[in-house]
Order: C-alpha cells, then sequence, then structure tokens
C-alpha cells in the first residue's frame, strides 16, 4: 500500500533528506570517529551517543526514502463548499457541547495536539468532501460512535505549518 502524499509533503521530506545526507549524516559519522579514539568503547557514553545519533540519521534517511519513493502523489484541491485537505474546518459536538476547530493534513504531518487531524483518521475521513451544516457520524470502533455538525469551512491552502512528524 502506498501512502497518499501531496506534493509539498514529497518536497519536504526531499528538503529533509538532502539536509540529512550533506549534513546531519557525515557529521555524525565525523563524531563517531572522534569519540572512538577516546579509548574503551564499553565505558565511552560519548561513543554510543554519537553512534545513536548516526544510526538515528541513517534509519530517518530509509525512511524518508521509502516514503518518497512509495508516495502516491494526490491533489490538495477540493470543491469551494467541501470540506478539503488543509481546510480549517469548525466541527461542533453535540454530546459535549462544544466547538473543535480542525485541519485535515496527510498521515505524515498529522499532529492532534495541534488540531492537524490525518485524514486516514475517523474524524478525517467522516469530514473529508463533506459541506457546511452536514451532521457527520464519526465512527471510532465497533462499539462507538458520534455525531458531529460541521459548522464552517474556511478555504486555507496549504502554509507548512503542518510539519512533517518525527519519530
Amino acid at each position: 500500500m502506498h501512502d497518499e502524499l501531496t506534493k509539498k509533503d514529497i518536497d519536504m521530506m526531499q528538503r529533509e533528506l538532502d539536509e540529512l545526507q550533506t549534513r546531519i549524516l557525515p557529521a555524525a559519522i565525523e563524531e563517531v570517529k572522534r569519540t572512538r579514539a577516546f579509548g574503551d568503547l564499553s565505558e565511552n557514553y560519548e561513543y554510543k551517543a554519537a553512534k545513536q545519533a548516526q544510526n538515528h540519521a541513517r534509519s530517518r534517511i530509509r525512511y524518508l526514502q521509502g516514503m518518497i519513493n512509495t508516495a502516491r502523489v494526490i491533489d490538495d484541491g477540493s470543491l469551494a463548499d467541501e470540506a478539503g485537505l488543509f481546510d480549517e474546518i469548525t466541527l461542533y459536538i453535540p454530546e459535549d457541547e462544544e466547538e473543535q476547530i480542525i485541519r485535515i493534513v496527510t498521515t505524515v504531518r498529522c499532529d492532534p495536539s495541534r488540531g492537524f487531524i490525518s485524514k486516514e483518521s475517523p474524524v478525517g475521513k467522516a469530514v473529508l468532501g463533506r459541506r457546511m451544516g452536514d451532521t457527520v457520524r464519526i465512527e471510532v470502533s465497533e462499539d462507538y460512535s458520534y455525531e458531529v455538525v460541521i459548522r464552517s469551512i474556511v478555504k486555507k491552502a496549504d502554509d507548512g505549518t503542518a510539519e512533517l512528524m518525527r519519530y
């Protein structure tokens, strides 16, 4: 299965990949060489930390290369009156009598604590493509679902505020 990513997602990944390959990994390799000279590797914390940094950089490079190479590029546009990627959507949750503002993003840029919800999440799947005034059922599991009302949709472009997820 291929991840569905926007052109901007791939551009952001490529920039990070270039930075990792040209600056971060070479610096990590040099740090491993430098700290190896400190002596006994079994008690050399600096060496272990340098190796961890090097391994993390290599792991991130592999991840980004895999994502870029296997991605299916999708359009982030939507009709003027429907909820699309990166739009600011105000949801009313009658059960809790509160509103929530979200932006639906691709899987590599979600950050629920900042309101960036993955298009693959139950909320993202249910709201994407719907219109203002629609009542939408969010199916969280077989045992639990709830309804939300789309109160407003403000068309937004991908401004880069949703950053790539880290691990």
